[in-house]
């Protein structure tokens, strides 16, 4: 099954739409029932071409008595149901929809919660992360997930930001980039230290972070853990999945590449040197941290399955995941894989070959029967170029991805679907 991503404010109030995104030759469509804030491009829509997006919402009909402490915002800039609308609009061109659920990104609920959102060794929030050690806000993404089912009655449900978010994000004029933090740095910034987390780590974590950070101490050589992978690159990422080795606009994710099997000695630092990964960082509190940051988005996960699997037991259930146990974002840490979903989706936003091993050790983690999916950009900085995208699909199918989750529909120019329409037809 083939799947493009789009607003549910690309569909409503156009009806071209659901016959194009038909065209393209996919089965599927993503369709955001709830979202964060963006600025997007709308260049078939008959009534606008840029349409600003200032807060997270939720594009399904809010009903007050489903929810608890935190209850997400409703749009102004599409109808209330606009979901509702478009849903029924594609599945009456034979299109099945899925609802593409973001969780943990929310600047919206994050702002009004302060207590709730991810704190870095320093103190400093990141509003619009909210952090999955507190009960009000795993209890939300919960309550989330059963509106989205029992309102929305979608044929599958597809989560995103099942975990913590990290250090990096594209907001408002994003100025981080000069104080030249490598990707180590990026990751121990991505820690949270908020009032639910700082005591599950050793004492001295958060002491060994700033350190670091700052540059205040000399590194300490130090062998590798011995469980666990062992980050081998890692990749700070901002856009609505990850970009290797860049930074680009879009919403916020961070994620990291990491190499599959067990922890080699890393090479001991030098006073003139900085750690290269995470692990040197840390030292000897490698393995304990890392549970820490595990557990996290494990708890997250299970407890949405497990709601999933009770309001809608036959709706199949996509995870955007990451192997890499340090990652934060959209594509949650998923280690040791998960049998309670259908599909584990693996960003391909950077370097194919990059992406291609990401997706080897997804697939090396997945249970008989389980789908791996591509998270394929079509968008800048790829061309517009059928060839060279269904150059990337092929790479991608070798190293196992069985479908491709294509972004974005709504986004793309005609040159660019057209491109996506005959990659796809040239990988049937």
């Amino acid at each position: 099954m083939n799947v493009a991503y789009v607003y549910p404010w690309d569909i409503v109030g156009d009806p071209s739409a659901p016959d194009r995104l038909a065209g393209l030759g996919v089965e599927a469509v993503a369709l955001a029932a709830s979202y964060h804030s963006t600025r997007a491009a709308t260049p078939y829509h008959p009534s606008h071409r840029v349409l600003d997006v200032p807060y997270p919402a939720f594009y399904l009909p809010i009903r007050p008595a489903s929810w608890s402490r935190l209850v997400p915002a409703t749009p102004t800039w599409t109808p209330e149901d606009a979901y509702l609308q478009a849903r029924d609009a594609l599945k009456a061109v034979g299109l099945q929809v899925h609802a593409w659920t973001v969780l943990t990104h929310n600047s919206h609920l994050g702002t009004a919660n302060p207590d709730l959102v991810v704190r870095n060794a320093f103190g400093d929030p990141y509003p619009y992360a909210l952090c999955p050690a507190h009960e009000d806000v795993l209890e939300y993404c919960e309550l989330l997930v059963k509106e989205i089912l029992t309102v929305g009655e979608p044929d599958g449900l597809i989560l995103e930001a099942c975990g913590p978010m990290g250090f990096g994000h594209q907001s408002v004029h994003e100025k981080t980039s000069g104080a030249d933090w490598t990707p180590a740095d990026s990751d121990l910034l991505s820690l949270c230290f908020c009032t639910a987390c700082a005591d599950r780590y050793p004492a001295d974590t958060r002491d060994r972070v700033r350190a670091t950070i700052d540059r205040t101490h000399p590194t300490q050589p130090t062998p590798a853990p011995t469980t666990g992978p062992t980050t081998a690159a890692t990749s700070t990422t901002i856009g609505s999945s990850t970009t290797i080795g860049t930074t680009t606009a879009g919403s916020s994710t961070t994620a990291s590449a990491t190499t599959a099997g067990t922890s080699t000695t890393v090479g001991a630092t030098t006073p003139s040197t900085h750690p290269l990964t995470i692990e040197q960082a840390l030292g000897e509190l490698t393995d304990e941290v890392r549970a820490v940051r595990v557990d996290l988005s494990d708890s997250l996960r299970h407890r949405l399955i497990a709601i999933a699997r009770n309001t809608a037991p036959n709706t199949p259930i996509t995870l955007h995941a990451n192997p890499n146990p340090w990652a934060a974002g959209a594509f949650a840490p998923l280690p040791s894989g998960e049998p309670g979903a259908d599909v584990l989706v693996a960003n391909c936003w950077g370097d194919p070959a990059t992406d291609a091993t990401r997706l080897a050790q997804l697939k090396g983690l997945s249970t008989p029967g389980q789908r791996i999916g591509a998270y394929v950009l079509a968008l800048p900085p790829r061309p517009a170029d059928a060839a060279a995208l269904a150059d990337q699909l092929r790479t991608y199918a070798k190293a196992g991805a069985t479908e491709f989750h294509l972004y974005h529909a709504g986004l793309a120019s005609p040159q660019r679907l057209a491109a996506i329409t005959e990659a796809l037809r040239q990988h049937a």
